[in-house]
């Protein structure tokens, strides 16, 4: 996949089948189903949430959902189906929704994980994210989550952007913030 074959935009309402269904299988696998498609549907309709997709070829290959509010927003979802991870459509999604907390003046987002998401833990750590506590039976008293968040006001951790400087004689300093062409971003 090239990243001109990706493109994100918001989720109709004819998808919310597809998303409850890839929550399901991709986060809530061994809990009871709660982002059924009535819910997904009605946070598609929402007006301070953004229901997200990410699609390669008119296939869904990821989808997210935040919500926002008066002065923080929290990622209720993310997920990346198998075939499409490593290939930058986490981090795109989650920029996007970030992009649009800082555009209505919201600088803190909030997320839950699973306690056992290794690799989900350490995506959103490089996506900034630093872990807010631990809490215990937080999926219906099965499993425990991680609670983390992170200060958008604040410069990413690790999303690949570099900063060159360039001496203009006599016109001062001149900075571009350019981004890394990493594979695994």
């Amino acid at each position: 996949m090239t990243s001109s074959e990706l493109s994100l935009r918001l989720a109709r309402p004819a998808e919310a089948a597809t998303i409850a269904n890839l929550s399901r299988d991709l986060i809530e696998y061994g809990l009871r189903w709660r982002w059924t498609p009535i819910r997904v549907a009605a946070c598609i309709r929402a007006p301070n949430v953004n229901v997200l997709v990410a699609c390669v070829r008119e296939n869904i290959a990821g989808f997210s959902i935040m919500r926002y509010g008066d002065n923080d927003a929290h990622l209720d979802l993310l997920a990346v189906a198998p075939t499409y991870r490593r290939a930058g459509v986490g981090r795109r999604l989650l920029e996007w929704l970030e992009k649009c907390a800082v555009i209505a003046g919201i600088f803190n987002v909030a997320l839950e994980v699973r306690a056992g998401n290794q690799g989900a833990q350490l995506f959103y750590k490089r996506m900034g994210y630093r872990t807010i506590a631990h809490l215990p039976g937080y999926y219906q008293g099965i499993e425990a989550a991680l609670r983390m968040g992170r200060d958008l006001s604040c410069r990413p951790l690790d999303h690949g952007i570099q900063r060159i400087q360039f001496n203009l004689s006599g016109f001062g300093v001149l900075y571009l913030a350019t981004r890394s062409l990493s594979p695994d971003r």
